[in-house]
């Protein structure tokens, strides 16, 4: 995260800039020097869920209580001396930074692997240092924090610029997080998660004006050289054989720096040298070796510039005074760089513009200032659409149509006009069938994604939007709906809802899942039809239904997904007696009864409305968990009837467990489809947060959350015994009222299931009928199917596609599964 070698180089070469610092104490002197005033600290959440989760155990799926508890910990210690905390969360991943979110993904793949390996190996948890955060943890941490009474807030951008925005904003005593960004923002000061210790309250802090005094630079250097170095938009090797050439050329290298070090030394010794002689007069691209990555260059210096700040770096030599139709130019001397920049008078915003001159068009081109960083960067207006872009000429139809380029993959799109909306889309060319058509449009079903403007965004700020270009064309056209989906997504309320709404395209990180395990389906694929019915809700119109829909990018990590393109999620229509209800009705209306259509609804999106009645009688919060399992087992047909019971069980006795009874439990091996099992139902877990936001908050959120509801260790414990055998007495603890109500949520699943013809059936009794068959962990060869699947809800979770697994299955014949429903009935009559 961050700089790349800036970490090392300051811990390692520069240790001066390392501040032992108290937070007490810079509480007591912010106090004083702001009487009546709350010391304030604001945390990116990303960077510390890590150090908050102390739990020891972390491969069974999470010890949520312990979490939970160290959570409120964290809370009680700053709360104890007067520091107010803010909680910053990312809302969601920049385009600009999709390349390095899916190299993080890939190598979080290859750790996982390794971990099943040592699991396998050696039937326990691996050691620290192969460390992986259970699966759903920032997601839950925010719902947390929310219950401890915290201000949790998810950003609508990378969070990291958020967070310096609201430090700086809102005059806080600093930033807390383990990212090298902060060093390169001017905001408020920053200090390191992974130094604080809680006892004490002792951190460091990393000072940037050292840091300046070190390298020879001033603040408004830092964000051209964390491009220089590269940073999570600007890739390492883009300036490779620059660095080496400065590094040549420096005649100060320090013997006691590695390499990396005085590679960083020479980059800043350039600027301070050479580029800061021409600063102001020429452009940065005439200065460094920008070539086709210019743009992207300009965007990465700018990401760093918040709200009221401004680049010297940006600024050029004036070329006289012009005019450009009514706009009256005048020369502007800018009090920084001390220099004159000619500015035109906008007859329509009153507001003065700076005008410079193109080099190689001997044009007068606009400087654009951004609507939150005030920066002036420099674009080309199209007299026409009054829009600024560039233009180029369509070689079929041999017109000048405008062009968007895209600074990743260094390659430029035409626009064209929608014939009805009269508003221009991307194009871009379909690889398979060379068609040219508008992005939204979906070249496997052919379907076009209406495309709706944001009534929140103008025109004129298309261009430059803050450090990531935003979204001017969201998938739903009701500011209203919008407006309160993105007030819930900012205040950590919902998940995905927003963004699916906003721009189409949603994302979910590594799961613990076991590639070589072809027994068991990715969460990706078992509850993308829930997702599905969910798109259908959120994007869906009243006359058209799912038919209407765009597709959904699905950035969705699962084995054999080499995550080169999102997946092209189609919605799918939902079973609703009545019809599907509005996002208002469901959202805004006040009326009697409509928390049971919500209820109605959400039972919809997991396709089981025929299981309502069965619900109704359990309480909360099983019935969630009731909705959930039933689905699993109805999806997922390698589920058995050992599992359920471990499933119930667990959720059970965890309500007579303290937190230091958790903690104390040990297992006798750790195994690995315990581990994925119990991954598969947290994933469910956050899958229900998506359903609920998504309906209008039928349920609790508190019915839902791991805390209340799962136990890592304690699931995996009810695995191994039930795997062995034990009883349902055994299983709940000899507790007499735990048992009743093992028994009648046992009862509720296997009924429910029956109805979608899909008997649970024991392991032990599969065994009997196939002895021999089955083969051992991993070996999919020899892995039995039970054949059932739903019809009508979509593709079962071994045809989805693209990277499905190839599960090898030996199919059922007839008097088989005569067999396996004979035993199924036989079971859940019990």
């Amino acid at each position: 995260m961050g700089v790349r070698g800036l970490q090392g180089f300051v811990r390692s070469s520069c240790p001066h800039i390392c501040m032992v610092v108290n937070f007490k104490e810079l509480a007591e002197h912010h106090r004083s020097r702001h009487p009546g005033g709350t010391p304030t600290i604001v945390v990116d959440a990303m960077c510390c869920l890590r150090y908050w989760y102390t739990p020891d155990s972390w491969i069974c799926g999470g010890q949520w209580r312990e979490y939970f508890s160290s959570l409120r910990e964290f809370v009680k210690t700053f709360t104890a001396v007067g520091i107010k905390l803010v909680f910053f969360f990312d809302g969601m991943v920049e385009q600009s930074k999709r390349d390095e979110w899916v190299k993080r993904r890939l190598r979080n793949n290859r750790e996982i692997a390794k971990i099943f390996h040592y699991i396998k190996s050696h039937r326990e948890q691996p050691g620290r240092n192969m460390f992986f955060i259970p699966s759903g943890l920032a997601i839950f941490t925010q719902f947390a924090l929310k219950a401890l009474g915290q201000e949790t807030l998810c950003s609508l951008q990378e969070a990291d610029y958020e967070v310096a925005s609201y430090g700086l904003q809102n005059n806080c005593l600093g930033i807390l997080g383990e990212d090298t960004d902060y060093l390169i923002y001017d905001t408020c000061p920053y200090f390191s998660i992974s130094e604080l210790s809680l006892d004490s309250l002792d951190t460091i802090m990393l000072c940037r004006e050292k840091l300046c005094q070190s390298l020879g630079l001033s603040l408004s250097d830092l964000p051209l050289l964390a491009c220089l170095l590269g940073n999570d938009i600007i890739p390492e090797g883009m300036f490779e054989s620059f660095r080496y050439k400065c590094l040549s050329s420096y005649t100060s290298v320090k013997e006691n720096f590695d390499k990396k070090g005085n590679i960083i030394l020479a980059v800043a010794d350039h600027i301070s040298k050479v580029l800061r002689l021409h600063q102001g007069e020429k452009k940065l691209e005439e200065m460094l070796p920008l070539g086709p990555n210019k743009a992207l260059f300009y965007k990465g210096v700018a990401s760093y510039l918040l709200p009221g700040q401004k680049s010297p770096w940006f600024f050029q030599k004036p070329k006289g005074v012009v005019t450009l139709d009514n706009q009256v130019l005048s020369m502007s001397s800018d009090p920084k760089s001390k220099q004159e920049v000619p500015v035109c008078a906008d007859p329509e915003s009153k507001q003065e513009v700076p005008m410079c001159t193109d080099p190689e068009s001997k044009q007068e081109v606009l400087l654009y200032t951004h609507p939150e960083s005030k920066q002036e960067v420099p674009v080309y207006t199209d007299p026409e659409s009054k829009q600024e872009v560039p233009m180029c000429t369509d070689p079929e139809s041999k017109q000048e149509v405008p062009m968007y380029t895209d600074p990743e993959p260094k390659q430029e799109f035409p626009l064209c006009t929608h014939p009805e909306s009269r508003q221009e889309v991307l194009l871009c060319t379909h690889p398979e069938s060379k068609r040219k058509l508008p992005v939204g449009t979906d070249p496997e079903f052919n379907l076009e994604a209406p495309l709706c403007t944001n009534p929140e965004i103008k025109q004129e700020d298309l261009v430059n939007m803050g450090p990531e270009v935003k979204q001017q064309i969201t998938m739903v056209s009701d500011p209203e709906i919008l407006k309160v989906a993105r007030a819930h997504h900012v205040q950590a309320e919902s998940y995905l809802v927003y963004n699916v709404m906003s721009s189409g395209e949603v994302e979910c990180s590594n799961s613990l899942e076991d590639a070589m395990d072809q027994a068991l389906p990715s969460q990706a694929f078992v509850y993308r039809p829930v997702r599905q019915r969910v798109y259908s809700l959120l994007l869906g119109d009243s006359e058209g239904g799912a038919s209407t829909c765009p597709t959904v990018k699905e950035w969705f990590v699962y084995s054999g997904n080499p995550l080169r393109q999102p997946d092209l999620v189609r919605p799918l229509q939902m079973s609703i007696p009545g019809g599907t209800p509005s996002l208002k009705l469901l959202w805004l209306s006040q009326e009697a009864g409509l928390q049971a259509q919500r209820l109605d609804t959400l039972l919809a999106c997991f396709d089981l409305s025929s299981s309502r009645e069965e619900l109704q009688v359990v309480e909360s919060p099983f019935q969630a968990l009731c909705c959930l399992l039933i689905y699993l087992f109805v999806q997922v047909d390698t589920l058995c009837l050992e599992d359920l019971h471990a499933f119930i069980a667990q959720a059970l006795c965890l309500e007579g467990k303290t937190t230091m009874e958790l903690a104390d439990l040990q297992l006798d091996h750790v195994d690995p489809r315990a581990v994925q099992l119990g991954t598969l139902l947290v994933r469910g877990l956050t899958t229900l947060v998506l359903v609920n936001s998504a309906c209008g908050f039928p349920w609790k959120t508190s019915d839902f959350m791991p805390w209340n509801l799962f136990d890592g260790k304690l699931f995996h414990q009810k695995y191994l015994q039930s795997e062995k055998g034990y009883t349902a007495e055994v299983l709940v603890e000899q507790h007499r009222s735990w048992l009743t109500r093992f028994h009648a949520l046992k009862s509720v699943v296997c009924k429910a299931c029956m109805k979608e013809n899909r008997p649970i059936v024991s392991r032990r009794h599969w065994r009997s009928h196939h002895s021999g068959r089955r083969g051992r962990q991993g070996s999919s060869d020899h892995r039995m199917s039970s054949g059932y699947s739903r019809s009508g809800q979509g593709q079962h979770w071994r045809d989805q596609g693209p990277g499905k697994r190839q599960a090898g299955w030996r199919q059922c014949s007839g008097d088989c599964l005569a067999a396996v429903l004979e035993i199924g009935c036989m079971f859940t009559s019990k």
